[in-house]
């Protein structure tokens, strides 16, 4: 095993994967003596990660089966959106526990934001049955993009005032005054939605996709790309920023980032509630699009497809490059109008080597994704062996009894 060979961390992260959940197991996965094996689970067990369960026999006394407790713990999760928010206490299993949804303007700010977005979070765990001190850990999904490593929002065309802010330190402080001066403590995770969403998809439905592409098309347009069961970021966070591909035949269209001719500026949510509007169809946002669109509304019906053609334009590219094997449409534009523009311009424009394996599907988690990818980035960062190992150390874990050999 590479790194800190067998260690507790990755003892932990053979259990959570399945691939061994015996003593007997771990031994054979680690090449690691019965006590030393011993010695890591009582790390283990000492910090409440693990519980044991009954395993299936062939005859004789059942081999004692390893879980790892998803009930020792919770995480908090949010899902910013440009005119509201979404909140959730969510288990280790990814079970939601507690969910609000409400009004929260991305463009007041991310003072006001995220202080109203960390009052959230002490009702919630009143809902859930538990406290701050059983958090351990923050998502959060921003429509903007991030640099994941300083948790810093970079140049987000429809996120004033949030450029480079210390979305962290924000937020940290504001939960520090809403749930007590531990909870200012809690690491937090900072991403984009579409890198989220991506996540979320490609767990709960494609877990066996290597290369996977998901495109959120509401006030904004961005995708997400998963190359070998990881988020795909880029240098700085900022791969997948589709919306601001520029379009050589619409120079007119003035983008929300100040350049003219993006994709977002033709073809979003925004864009189309402007020429829904300007045709006589009061529209504000995405949000009414989606409306008149479930409602079968014709010009809406007629400008999604248009639409999702001018997104296949982009998309015939980004398919050629990365070969993927599913390409999941969601947000607000995402019905079957949409839908069937992207996959008239994709099978016309692109090779069929390209497409022959290639599903276009829509979401399977819909307006959650955001969320539920946000609790995925928080729990697989901090139960990854090495992760694990270090906040063990922190924790200065003494052993306690765990149950006996077989």
């Amino acid at each position: 095993m590479a790194g800190n060979q067998g260690s507790a961390g990755q003892l932990l992260q053979l259990i959570r994967s399945g691939e061994a959940t015996t003593r007997g197991e771990l031994q054979r996965a680690t090449g690691l003596s019965r006590s030393t094996v011993g010695h890591r689970l009582d790390q283990l067990f000492g910090a409440g990660w693990l519980r044991d369960a009954t395993g299936t026999s062939t005859g004789g006394r059942p081999s004692a089966r390893l879980e790892f407790d998803t009930g020792h713990a919770v995480v908090l999760v949010a899902d910013l959106e440009t005119r509201h928010g979404r909140a959730a206490v969510v288990d280790l299993a990814g079970e939601t526990l507690a969910e609000r949804t409400g009004e929260l303007l991305i463009a007041d700010g991310p003072e006001i934001v995220l202080d109203r977005l960390a009052g959230w979070f002490a009702p919630l765990l009143a809902e859930a049955g538990r406290d701050s001190g059983q958090v351990c850990g923050v998502g959060l999904s921003v429509p903007g993009p991030v640099d994941f490593e300083t948790a810093r929002i970079v140049q987000p065309p429809i996120m004033p005032g949030w450029d480079r802010f210390p979305v962290r330190e924000q937020l940290s402080g504001a939960l520090a005054e809403h749930l007590g001066p531990s909870a200012g403590h809690l690491p937090v995770f900072l991403d984009n939605d579409a890198n989220l969403m991506a996540l979320a998809e490609q767990r709960a439905g494609h877990p066996d996709c290597d290369a996977f592409v998901l495109v959120k098309a509401s006030t904004g347009i961005g995708a997400g790309v998963m190359v070998g069961g990881e988020i795909y970021r880029g240098i700085d966070g900022g791969a997948g920023d589709i919306g601001h591909i520029r379009l050589p035949d619409r120079t007119d269209a003035l983008c929300m980032c100040g350049s003219y001719g993006c994709l977002a500026a033709v073809a979003s949510g925004r864009a189309i509630a402007g020429q829904l509007t300007a045709a006589g169809v009061p529209t504000a946002s995405g949000s009414d699009v989606r409306a008149h669109l479930a409602a079968g509304q014709p010009d809406a019906v007629r400008l999604a497809r248009e639409a999702g053609q001018r997104v296949g334009e982009v998309l015939v590219t980004v398919v050629t490059l990365l070969n993927p094997g599913v390409l999941v449409l969601t947000g607000d534009l995402a019905g079957t109008p949409f839908l069937t523009g992207v996959r008239e311009l994709i099978y016309q424009r692109a090779m069929p080597r390209t497409t022959a394996h290639l599903q276009v599907v829509t979401s399977l988690l819909d307006e959650r994704a955001a969320l539920m990818g946000a609790a995925s980035m928080v729990i697989e960062h901090l139960y990854a062996a090495d992760e694990a190992d270090a906040r063990l150390a922190a924790l200065a874990v003494g052993p306690t009894p765990s149950t006996p050999d077989t």
